[in-house]
């Protein structure tokens, strides 16, 4: 039976990465976009990667009771559109969630039987390695991202699976096996 799983875990883990991965090889699992008041990092799309809206549209969603769950991290706001989650959900297609710990948490509240999977570097040397190394923020930034993910990283327990992501191509495809689906065919 299809159902809600939420992926989450550190910044810097490759939870983007995955979910891209995901969506390349899995037409039939729709993945949520959230919206974000974070500016758009280069190569990113409004509406394909988040919808990116002014603090002052977050806040007016919000108050309308539009986002399934928000949460404020590194300085920016990120929320998922309550309305589309349903939609699909109610059509019989698996829905993912890309989203942070908070927002996990307010899942688990709301929808206790959505399944919370928790991706997990293969070390922690290796995690400060890839924020350190992405090149796209201000090291006071990763400097905050690191302390996020220590926290995150000390949560993992409250999350029905965890994924190590030290094989992409693993990480898929366990993904796809905790979404009760069939692997795809090679053909």
């Amino acid at each position: 039976m299809a159902g809600l799983t939420v992926v989450s875990g550190p910044s810097g883990v490759g939870k983007s990465t995955l979910i891209q991965r995901l969506r390349q090889t899995r037409p039939d699992v729709w993945v949520s976009v959230s919206a974000t008041t974070r500016a758009p990092r280069t190569g990113e799309v409004d509406g394909e990667h988040y919808f990116f809206v002014t603090l002052e549209q977050f806040e007016q969603m919000r108050a309308a009771g539009e986002f399934l769950e928000y949460a404020n991290f590194a300085g920016n706001w990120y929320g998922t559109p309550r309305a589309a989650v349903a939609e699909h959900l109610a059509s019989g297609m698996p829905v993912v969630l890309e989203i942070d710990l908070e927002g996990a948490r307010q899942v688990r509240r709301s929808m206790p039987h959505a399944q919370l999977v928790f991706l997990a570097p293969p070390s922690w040397e290796s995690l400060v390695a890839r924020l350190s190394g992405r090149g796209t923020e201000h090291p006071d930034v990763v400097a905050r991202r690191l302390q996020a993910a220590r926290t995150e990283m000390a949560a993992q327990g409250e999350f029905d699976v965890t994924v190590v992501n030290d094989s992409l191509d693993e990480a898929v495809a366990r993904l796809v096996s905790l979404l009760g689906l069939p692997e795809a065919s090679s053909t």
